[in-house]
């Protein structure tokens, strides 16, 4: 099966009209698909739309509990641990060589060259459940922003005291639909123009979110903060202050999430300079870049807020002037989460699509690709499968979404689940079999030291964010705007 999965995988769709034209060698890289011809710069796209997501707008929240000193440091360290283990992941993309091995399409792909047996099963399960839950919590995190733009021209109508209450339901079929259309996009290679639009809207509305922190600190107004963040007996209590820091950290963890597509982003970038090479220099630029708006964004919106910090500090109201701004920048996170969402789904797509067509490689409704002359576009190849199951997976992810319409809580949950197998775990595993490092040497020690840290950060966080999902569930109105 293994094998039929790497045969056929449908990352790379191989249309006639490829070859039309020129010698048909030279459209082919070495593995035998049609020639990649991505660079350090799309992958720095699809990397900061990754990573620049909605995490972005809960980090004041976040340093709140944390406090001046544990919550920068956290940011930090996360920032370090995703950028170095993202580097030995990078060099796993060829086996057994990084530079001229053979290549591995997909993360299952690489742990399946490198380590096999049960782990290639168990990554599959962490990387594709991963994918469906930050698809969900980009659902709801989009619709809220939907709903923010309605409710800032409701206050701005009839004052800050109204409630202003909007179902997020309708905005959440809005989403849905358009997901539907764009999932129609046959690879991640197609998808370049949607990130790079995407990583644009995420700088514009984190500027304005970092802008109007700026703007409040500037305005002299008093806010309470402290070195140790929400104070015990004071705004908490003190096993709530316990529970929130933990769903803090799995909060920064999910800002920080992009190994679960690191793979499949670095399977579009041409092979010379080498894939590795130009994929470090991507990683640099992501992390560094998203690191920067975090610490801004974060300690910006701390200093402005305090320790009343809301969850999402543009679509909590912690801002209502200037509404128009608001509503830009809200406009601007949904844009973004619209392309985010297919930068995180179209592994999924590509390994289902695959895993069919390996099955049953005779089925025409699964492996036909039938030519349809578009207006403005010239022609696409639709498929029938991929027609049926794109739209019945966006469908049952927007349902999902309604029926847990939570923030916070669920961006923790997704990023304690994915951060130790994901960032951690399988990329220190792999490079420890790549070099064929000496047990119990030096290098080995401090690499395993780390790997079961990490896996205790993931544990204390997923107990924080099942812990405020129950929470949210007994506060739960349903038909009320979640923030």
């Amino acid at each position: 099966m293994a094998r039929e999965m790497q045969k056929t995988s449908m990352f790379i769709e191989q249309n006639p009209g490829d070859y039309e034209n020129g010698d048909f060698q030279k459209n082919l890289d070495d593995d035998g698909r049609v020639k990649r011809t991505g660079t350090w710069l799309t992958a720095s796209a699809h990397i900061i739309t990754a990573v620049i997501g909605s995490g972005v707008l809960s980090l004041a929240w976040a340093i709140a509990q944390l406090g001046w000193v544990a919550g920068p440091a956290v940011l930090m360290a996360f920032s370090f641990i995703t950028y170095f283990t993202s580097t030995l992941l990078v060099d796993c993309y060829r086996a057994p060589d990084p530079v001229h091995g053979k290549r591995n399409y997909t993360y299952m792909d690489v742990v399946r060259a490198y380590l096999g047996g049960r782990k290639v099963q168990l990554c599959g399960l962490a990387q594709y459940g991963n994918l469906i839950g930050v698809t969900i919590g980009y659902t709801i995190t989009a619709s809220i922003s939907m709903v923010a733009v309605k409710r800032s021209n409701c206050f701005h109508k009839h004052g800050h005291h109204v409630k202003c209450q909007t179902s997020n339901y309708p905005f959440m079929v809005i989403f849905a639909c358009i997901q539907i259309v764009l999932s129609q996009i046959p690879n991640f290679h197609k998808l370049s123009w949607l990130s790079i639009l995407a990583a644009i809207m995420s700088f514009a509305y984190s500027s304005i979110g970092l802008g109007l922190s700026i703007a409040t600190v500037a305005g002299g107004g008093h806010v309470r903060t402290s070195l140790t963040g929400v104070t015990v007996g004071v705004d908490v209590s003190g096993s709530e202050k316990v529970w929130r820091t933990f769903q803090a950290i799995g909060d920064i963890a999910f800002a920080y999430a992009y190994s679960t597509v690191l793979i499949e982003i670095q399977d579009t970038i041409k092979s010379s300079p080498p894939e590795n090479k130009s994929m470090k220099r991507a990683t640099s630029i992501g992390v560094s870049t998203t690191t920067l708006f975090y610490v801004l964004c974060g300690l910006v919106g701390y200093a402005a807020f305090g320790n009343d910090a809301p969850g999402n500090f543009l679509t909590g109201f912690g801002f209502y002037e200037p509404f128009w701004m608001i509503d830009f920048a809200n406009v601007c996170i949904a844009v973004h989460l619209i392309g985010a969402y297919q930068v995180f789904c179209q592994p999924l797509f590509g390994f289902v699509e695959g895993w069919c067509a390996g099955h049953w490689p005779d089925n025409k409704f699964i492996t036909s690709e039938h030519a349809v002359d578009v207006p403005l576009y010239g022609i696409y190849y639709i498929n029938f499968f991929r027609l049926v199951w794109r739209t019945a997976y966006v469908i049952v992810t927007a349902v999902a979404a309604m029926i847990f319409p939570f923030f916070n809580d669920f961006l923790g949950l997704i990023g304690a689940a994915s951060f130790w197998p994901l960032t951690v775990y399988f990329p220190i595993e792999m490079h420890i079999a790549q070099t064929k490092m000496p047990k119990y040497s030096f290098r080995w020690m401090w690499l395993k030291i780390l790997s079961w840290a990490c896996l205790i950060v993931s544990l204390i966080a997923a107990a924080g964010s099942i812990q405020g999902l129950a929470q949210s569930l007994k506060a739960y109105r349903p038909f009320q705007t979640q923030e």
